[in-house]
């Protein structure tokens, strides 16, 4: 296993820096970034593979500015779309795994209950229209390949809504946060931990790879929660350890905060399929943000209150 060769696309993001560190006990990893590698030409992507000549290639690069995405969708679609269609074309080559990650913004949010991974797609954004022509492009090719569907994704690093709201709670005495969107947020370490559990199993001498066992898998953390209750956990379990009072939280509906981009109002993703074929059990999301804050808060010297 030391010996196996794994590629990443993606050094610096949440997801890829993670991945860096949980992978390191499985193999040889490589982890390349913009401008080393450049989505929007693929033979900068083709390229990278064959120098690397990897077992396993994981793409944890995309284009994930929801509301940027609607004005730029030419590049979102060379990145989450065309992009992981060539790796899978390489990977296939090869004949090796390929581990992508998808989004809940391929559906609608009009479903009752959790999205399975059988439920038809219909994104209604720029943003989840390219990530679904990614996920199709690598069906397409085929070979062995793990599509692995996740929600809400944030963590210690890059930009995302925890780290927004312990900005903005230093800085405002109120916030309005959106109430009913619904699903479950999954911190970055999370993913990457399950994803080394799935491939430390792929990867052991007895196993035998994928063995008709490639597709989708939905992949969050358990539970359900909205934006506001999201952000209510967090604050006021941060308060303390940062040193600033807890805004007050007000909920709001999407209509009241206009965004460029739609937004699903259900992004639940039923998980069975995982825990089914690889036992794989992701923790509820309270407990992951417990974890992830206390990462944040260590060392941390408390700032001024306002």
């Amino acid at each position: 296993m030391q010996n196996t060769k794994i590629l990443i696309f993606g050094r610096i993001g949440q997801v890829g820096w993670e991945l860096r560190h949980k992978l390191a006990c499985l193999g040889q990893v490589t982890a390349v970034e913009y401008p080393e590698i450049d989505f929007s030409k693929p033979d900068s992507i083709r390229a990278a593979v064959r120098t690397a000549q990897p077992a396993v290639l994981i793409n944890a690069a995309a284009y994930t500015a929801v509301d940027k995405a609607e004005g730029d969708p030419e590049l979102a679609m060379a990145i989450n779309g065309t992009g992981p269609g060539v790796i899978a074309e390489e990977a296939k080559r090869l004949g090796s795994l390929l581990v992508h990650y998808s989004t809940d913004y391929v559906f609608d949010g009009t479903k009752q209950g959790a999205y399975v991974e059988s439920d038809a797609p219909n994104p209604v954004n720029v943003y989840g229209r390219t990530k679904l022509a990614g996920d199709e492009a690598i069906q397409a090719v085929g070979g062995e390949f793990l599509i692995l569907r996740t929600s809400w994704v944030y963590g210690v690093r890059g930009s995302n809504f925890l780290l927004t709201m312990l900005r903005l709670a230093r800085e405002r005495s109120e916030l309005r946060i959106v109430d009913d969107q619904i699903g479950a947020p999954t911190s970055s370490e999370c993913i990457a931990q399950a994803t080394a559990d799935i491939l430390a199993q792929l990867l052991a001498p007895a196993c035998g790879g994928l063995d008709g066992r490639s597709g989708i898998y939905n992949l969050t953390s358990a539970g359900e929660t909205s934006w506001y209750g999201f952000a209510k956990a967090l604050l006021s379990q941060s308060a303390a350890p940062f040193g600033f009072p807890v805004p007050d939280l007000v909920p709001i509906k999407t209509s009241d905060y206009p965004r460029p981009a739609t937004r699903p109002f259900n992004s639940r993703l039923s998980c069975q399929r995982l825990a089914h074929t690889f036992g794989i059990n992701m923790p509820s999301w309270e407990d992951a943000l417990s974890l992830v804050l206390e990462t944040l808060t260590e060392g941390v010297s408390p700032v001024k209150p306002r």
